[in-house]
């Protein structure tokens, strides 16, 4: 490339090659009017389809297509940090590939930018095509993680969002392993606004968030940001500790269960602290969040990032 973007879509890929060409082709309509130089960053995340092939495809046809091919599978939120990383553009924006972050909202995340925010998160208003339980549960999720979070989290916003370019080397610079953007985004600071749309039902593919991964990220986000759960184990010890003392001036006799109660108690602690135990064991061993096995159409005149093989 000769002219240095302006613009930088990163989205990452697994199993995607029912949405490839959709993806590609509206992101072509919008960018091209917008009229600002621009690259597309796709990271591919260990696919086993067709994905690799056709962005190595897009990659031959158009030099603005950078294409990060990972080593393997290492998790959606990584695969946007590697392409955070090889992003170049004076804006970044983050999205998925499966089409329910519309391309057509990049140019009013443009405008808030132009007008001086360095973050703008896209609020999702509507979720069609989701169950009632994964609407129900997300709307949980979101309003007491951000009760109980040391930053403020906005409620019913993905990953898609716009970064300027000193709020994306701001994220850039944390390289903790146990990753959740939306939050590190919060905790960043800068000006941050937020356009909203209405998120359209998967056209193709399924969901790769399955329930363990949205668990697993939901746990992530707590112990990253919140000492919630470090409390409510100090509370539940109290309430166990009270109720066992009333109970014995009471009279009561409820050793068996009692005991079975304590029990459970402990059990819940020691998983608390075993997670934040694993939490510092993988950031002090210190592996590269994601090793790069490739990648296409990449000429910087940054410095190169660190985690590539």
């Amino acid at each position: 490339m000769t002219q240095q973007p302006k613009l930088s879509i990163v989205t990452p890929i697994f199993n995607e090659e029912s949405n490839i060409p959709e993806l590609h082709r509206r992101l072509g309509v919008v960018l091209q009017e917008l009229a600002l130089p621009y690259e597309i960053v796709y990271v591919d995340d260990g696919s086993s389809d067709r994905s690799a092939e056709l962005l190595r495809e897009l990659a031959g046809s158009d030099p603005r297509v950078i294409v990060i091919l990972l080593s393997r599978n290492f998790g959606h939120q990584l695969a946007l940090s590697a392409g955070l990383d090889h992003a170049r553009g004076d804006a970044v924006v983050l999205m998925d590939s499966d089409l329910q972050d519309p391309p057509e909202v990049i140019p009013e995340m443009v405008g808030r930018w132009k007008e001086g925010f360095d973050v703008v998160c896209a609020r999702r208003t509507t979720r069609p095509g989701e169950s009632a339980f994964k609407r129900g549960t997300a709307f949980i999720f979101y309003r007491l993680l951000r009760s109980i979070a040391l930053v403020d989290i906005p409620a019913d916003t993905g990953d898609f969002r716009l970064l300027s370019r000193r709020a994306a080397d701001a994220l850039r610079s944390i390289r903790e392993r146990s990753r959740f953007l939306r939050g590190l985004v919060s905790w960043v600071g800068f000006r941050q606004s937020e356009v909203l749309f209405d998120r359209p039902a998967r056209s193709s593919g399924e969901s790769k968030y399955r329930p363990f991964e949205m668990i697993r990220l939901a746990t992530t986000a707590a112990y990253s940001f919140s000492r919630a759960p470090v409390w409510l184990l100090g509370v539940a010890g109290t309430v166990v500790c009270l109720g066992s003392a009333i109970a014995l001036l009471l009279g009561a006799s409820a050793l068996a269960s009692g005991l079975f109660f304590l029990g459970g108690v402990q059990l819940i602690g020691l998983w608390v602290v075993g997670q934040y135990v694993a939490i510092i064991a993988d950031e002090v061993r210190e592996r590269p969040l994601y090793l790069v096995r490739e990648s296409l159409n990449y000429q910087s005149s940054l410095s190169r990032p660190a985690n590539e093989a």
